[in-house]
């Protein structure tokens, strides 16, 4: 047997030519000669699995719930092998997901099977997508009626290889770091005038936000005024594995210091402990946080809108809103599939221009981030699925509801981004459209970032 890490640094998965397995009894254990040749499976040996995971699953089977296709998923399924043949690896794929949504086990797993000899991960980025997306569909049929995707344990801290992973990404994918440009030239705009600041993030992450923002009030000559960062450490927070919060506000506080500024960091693990003093201007930074908060479609107790809520209580001088721009949150399965076949291709390209297709950075960074993510919207529902992205308009929506007003994003940070993309490609893009600034590869909108007051 050989066990292989999966995109959610999870050891009780197992990889069969980038197929995702989960390790239990009711599911087909590998042998290491199953592993060989990446993607190329022997399809004799793969439809003997397929029947023993129907077998597995024919005892505790339900009924699939339907879903209108949307117009571009208007596929029709077959079982003759000779039309499926015929069908190009991208509609097979659709066809694919049509026939997960009807039912039709049996016919979705023979187009697994052969899609799984016609894309690669190592390949084209429309390959590279596809190739996860099919063991996006393969993993939905391993899980259908049993919830046995608990297994996979989405929200377990990530291995420090996905966490190197997330440091490429960030360097070589502009948007996300347009993004917390966009933030930090509002909140370094709040500043003004103040003596004390005090910003509550509810991501932190590996701190890249705040060591740019250090900097650039050192560069600004802005050392008179005293910042207080508070972390709230969420438990499924990413930084478990590397010390957690403490550890990310130790190099904050040695970097202020280097620069002379007057910085204070806490880490909280409650937001009822959270301190606000007089006399400080508070900013609350929400950078692609909110998604993780399950909303009404999946609690009545609506974790999303209710800590909007809870903010705007605190009555602060400003809120940063940064999220990708997809709706992966309330969609219906068959839409979903499509909305994230559309976004996820827009940054596997993205990636094509940044980073060669040899490399094992791209390899690593699209099956620890991306493939993660990829899997987890496909496969998952209700509680199991936690990457609910939804688009500009809902967020707007959703921040006016709360009580918040929209502080609009100045040209200056606008500028100031344009000259970072300019260095990546000329294919990305940004602009400034009902007060927030969009960034996107093409014509696709990948990042929004927003003020509000």
């Amino acid at each position: 047997m050989i066990r292989s890490e999966s995109p959610y640094g999870n050891e009780k998965l197992f990889l069969l030519n980038g197929s995702y397995c989960v390790e239990s009894e009711e599911y087909l254990l590998l042998s290491e000669e199953d592993v060989e040749g990446g993607l190329s499976y022997d399809e004799d040996k793969m439809r003997l699995k397929l029947q023993e995971i129907e077998r597995a699953l024919v005892d505790d089977e339900e009924d699939s719930e339907s879903a209108e296709a949307p117009a571009a998923c208007s596929y029709e399924c077959s079982s003759s092998q000779q039309q499926v043949s015929l069908l190009t690896p991208k509609d097979l794929l659709f066809a694919c997901a049509v026939a997960v949504s009807q039912g039709q086990t049996e016919d979705a797993s023979n187009m697994i099977s052969q899609l799984r000899r016609r894309v690669s991960i190592d390949g084209e980025p429309w390959q590279r997508i596809s190739a996860y997306m099919v063991e996006a569909l393969a993993a939905r049929i391993a899980v259908s009626g049993k919830g046995l995707y608990r297994a996979l344990k989405c929200k377990e801290p990530p291995s420090k290889d996905r966490l190197s992973a997330m440091q490429v990404l960030f360097e070589v994918f502009p948007c996300f770091r347009s993004g917390f440009m966009a933030a930090n030239g509002a909140i370094l705009e709040a500043f003004a005038g103040e003596k004390a600041v005090h910003i509550i993030d509810f991501e932190v992450s590996q701190g890249s936000q705040y060591i740019t923002l250090l900097q650039t009030l050192a560069a600004e000559n802005n050392k008179t005024c005293r910042f207080r960062l508070t972390g709230v450490d969420d438990p499924d927070s990413i930084q478990r594995p590397v010390g957690g919060l403490n550890h990310i506000g130790l190099r904050l506080k040695e970097l202020a210091k280097s620069l002379n500024l007057d910085f204070e960091f806490n880490p909280v693990g409650d937001l009822d402990t959270l301190e606000c003093r007089p006399g400080e201007a508070l900013i609350v930074n929400f950078a692609f946080h909110l998604h993780h908060m399950p909303d009404e479609s999946v609690s009545t107790l609506n974790q999303r809108d209710r800590l909007l809520r809870m903010v705007r209580s605190l009555n602060p001088k400003l809120v940063t809103l940064v999220e990708q721009d997809v709706n992966t949150n309330t969609a219906p399965f068959l839409h979903r599939f499509h909305e994230a076949y559309t976004y996820y291709s827009a940054m596997f390209d993205c990636l094509d221009a940044t980073l060669p297709r040899e490399s094992q950075e791209r390899v690593n960074v699209e099956k620890q981030c991306l493939a993660r993510e990829i899997i987890n919207i496909i496969a998952c529902e209700g509680e199991e699925r936690i990457e609910r992205y939804e688009v500009w308009g809902k967020w707007k929506a959703r921040m006016t509801m709360a009580g918040f007003q929209a502080s609009p994003i100045t040209e200056n940070v606008n500028h100031m981004i344009r000259k970072l993309i300019k260095h990546y490609s000329h294919r990305y893009t940004t602009n400034i459209h009902s007060n927030a600034l969009h960034f996107g590869w093409e014509d696709k909108v990948l990042v929004v970032a927003s003020a509000w007051r």
